[in-house]
């Protein structure tokens, strides 16, 4: 009811409101979900290895001062082949585009981890950005912890970029002949390309030292657009049959490289998408940290951890229903839920050997959901078979 009541409430407009609204792109899987919570400080959004876990646009909301950041988490960028494989709703197809349509900055989320797909932006982003290559965007390179040749980050930020990064080439340094195994934290470090209003603290683009960000890697130099006048030209509209020998994106205006699961440098693209913001009134209550329903984030928690524990496919045949949703007199939460599943065989390794699994669950889930509500909660899940 409270946050139905925040949400209906019309903002508490400060005197001169400014606004951000952020979508966050990329493939299946990259961290979004994960670097959405990590932006909030709070964990709203469900999170799994397993790919399509955020299956529905919701939206995040950070307040600070007089500026508003709405955070679009989308679910990951698929083809009409794979959201069948996966038994996938129409929505998780048209979702990121409808994001893309409301959104004043894109981030794009590349998982550098993963290294089958890491040196070229998926078609799926491709098509989308040059959709609308009217509306900023910024190359996130997240998992950069997990790498631990750290000289590839040059090679990726590259290949994603196309060697531009906001109208100036990128050039490897010379002094950069660093031992192939280095372990230091990211060589990626420039001079950057925009005006010197713009530089935030920590931007790996607007500092001449960060501890993150030593042994120089990468210099934006000579200018790339109109000769003479230093003007960069504007992205062109790609069609798509263009897109099919095309790696990267020229146009993305920064580079921030982060390991979104321990939380390294998302305080600095915090604070440069706080700096990005516009003037313009807030859509949100400053008490408002999404615009889910407690309902909502508890059937997404529990999903989460059913997809955690359940093997391949399993998962995406669940049904969830609430039986009891209920306050108890010191404020504890009373949540009883149902998972439906269409075989036997299911619901043997949804519960486990002696109930191992199912209570694994409830107890993870209970957790999280403690940390969402800020209450005690008390979490009873059973199975059944479907019909």
């Amino acid at each position: 009811e409270e946050q139905k009541r925040l949400l209906q409430n019309r903002p508490d407009q400060p005197q001169n409101p400014k606004v951000l609204r952020i979508a966050i792109i990329g493939a299946p899987n990259a961290g979004k979900s994960t670097l959405s919570n990590q932006l909030l400080g709070r964990k709203v959004f469900p999170v799994s290895k397993k790919v399509h876990t955020t299956r529905c646009k919701a939206r995040g909301v950070i307040t600070h001062e007089d500026t508003q950041l709405i955070i679009l988490d989308t679910p990951g960028l698929t083809n009409p082949l794979k959201a069948k494989r996966h038994n996938l709703e129409e929505a998780m197809l048209t979702d990121p585009w409808d994001s893309m349509k409301h959104a004043d900055l894109v981030l794009v989320l590349v998982d550098v981890s993963d290294h089958w797909t890491r040196n070229s932006l998926s078609k799926e982003v491709l098509k989308c950005l040059s959709q609308f290559p009217h509306i900023p965007s910024v190359l996130v390179l997240n998992k950069v912890d997990v790498l631990k040749k750290k000289f590839l980050l040059l090679e990726i930020a590259t290949d994603l970029t196309e060697g531009i990064v906001n109208g100036k080439k990128l050039q490897v340094k010379s002094a950069l002949k660093q031992d192939s195994n280095s372990s230091a934290k990211s060589p990626l470090h420039t001079t950057r390309a925009s005006s010197p209003e713009n530089k935030v603290p920590g931007s790996p683009f607007g500092q001449e030292k960060n501890h993150a960000q030593e042994g120089s890697g990468l210099d934006k130099s000579s200018d790339v657009g109109s000769a003479g006048t230093g003007e960069i030209q504007g992205p062109k509209h790609h069609e798509r049959e263009d897109l099919k020998d095309v790696k990267g994106w020229p146009h993305f205006q920064e580079i921030f490289m982060l390991a979104a699961l321990r939380g390294e440098e998302v305080d600095t693209l915090k604070r440069y998408l706080l700096m990005q913001a516009k003037p313009g009134p807030w859509e949100f209550h400053s008490d408002v940290l999404t615009n889910q329903s407690p309902q909502e984030i508890c059937d997404n928690i529990i999903r989460e951890k059913v997809l955690e524990y359940l093997p391949l496919e399993v998962p995406y045949g669940v049904t969830q229903v609430t039986d009891v949703w209920e306050e108890g007199e010191c404020g504890e939460l009373l949540i009883m839920q149902s998972l439906l599943v269409p075989r036997e065989s299911h619901k043997r390794m949804l519960i486990g050997r002696g109930g191992k699994v199912i209570s694994r669950i409830a107890r993870e889930a209970g957790q999280d959901l403690m940390n969402a509500f800020l209450c005690d909660v008390c979490l009873k899940l059973k199975v059944e078979v479907k019909g």
